[in-house]
């Protein structure tokens, strides 16, 4: 039964690298901002579910229904007031790249500092439906179950929108070819920044599920963008199916080295497994090459 523990394992762990890098595929792919500071709103959702839970008795699947527009809201804020001056100045996409790159990696400091000046240095956690269930043969946590339910349905939802609203048909022109856009009379900023906003909602939904099954601390965000950027590249820049393979592969082959390994190898072959992509297809698995 140890195949089956680590494929339900690994495409748990799989889904939530998914869903959270489909956020970041919208963010860089569309708006053209790479966004450090990306790993620091999944912490701060999880500690906002933290307290919603341990304080107010809000459990976590209802806490999403206030922290997704908050994040939202949030995320809005920031790109118009602290990346649109960027996108504005910048004259080439590398420059807005580079231009977002320091911007966004010193908010990363800013919001990591204000949560180690609320919730310090120490791990948090909670119990949230994490009564065992037998699959298989192979026992697992009913929050974990239910955590990769709700990423399958945000995922599918967001593919949905992308793909059979007016909106998501204009999100798709962006990210394609933006000057281009613009002769069609899309708004290419309103819509970045919407893009933007969603990728940061995707983010925050993706806290609250993993503080369900998952300790945190407020130093945990750069490790979560650290994962976020290695789906993203992998899968294909801009490309949300691509995210979706690359997490659920990432998830299958750390959760395969933790238990037939060593743990402590996880990172190493993330690593691997990332360059071993690159090296076979530079534009990722779903990439397509620049013409």
């Amino acid at each position: 039964m140890l195949l089956v523990d680590i494929l339900l394992s690994g495409l748990i762990l799989g889904g939530m690298y998914a869903l959270t890098a489909m956020g970041l595929t919208l963010q860089y792919g569309v708006a053209r901002i790479l966004n450090l500071a990306y790993g620091e709103v999944m912490v701060a959702a999880a500690f906002t579910a933290y307290v919603l839970f341990t304080g107010a008795a809000v459990v976590p699947l209802l806490g999403l229904l206030l922290v997704l527009p908050l994040a939202f809201a949030a995320n809005w804020a920031i790109y118009r007031v602290m990346l649109v001056p960027l996108v504005r100045r910048a004259r080439t996409r590398a420059a807005l790249e580079t231009d977002s790159i320091l911007a966004t990696f010193g908010l990363l400091f800013v919001l990591q500092g204000i949560g180690f000046v609320i919730f310090g240095g120490q791990y948090y956690g909670y119990a949230y439906l994490s009564a065992p269930v037998s699959i298989l043969g192979t026992t697992v946590a009913v929050n974990r179950l239910v955590a990769l339910g709700f990423a399958a349905v945000l995922a599918v939802g967001l593919y949905w929108l992308l793909t059979r609203t007016r909106t998501g048909t204009a999100i798709r022109a962006v990210a394609v070819n933006p000057d281009a856009a613009r002769l069609v009379a899309i708004d290419v900023q309103t819509i970045a920044g919407l893009a933007f906003a969603a990728g940061g909602a995707l983010c925050a939904a993706g806290g609250v599920l993993v503080s369900m099954f998952l300790t945190f601390n407020a130093a945990m965000g750069v490790l979560f963008t650290m994962k976020a950027l290695i789906v993203v590249i992998m899968g294909g820049v801009g490309n949300l199916l691509g995210a979706l393979a690359a997490g659920l592969l990432l998830g299958l082959i750390e959760t395969a080295v933790a238990r037939l390994v060593d743990p402590g190898l996880t990172l190493a072959a993330n690593y691997a497994l990332f360059l071993g992509v690159l090296l076979v297809r530079p534009t990722g698995l779903f990439g397509r090459p620049a013409r």
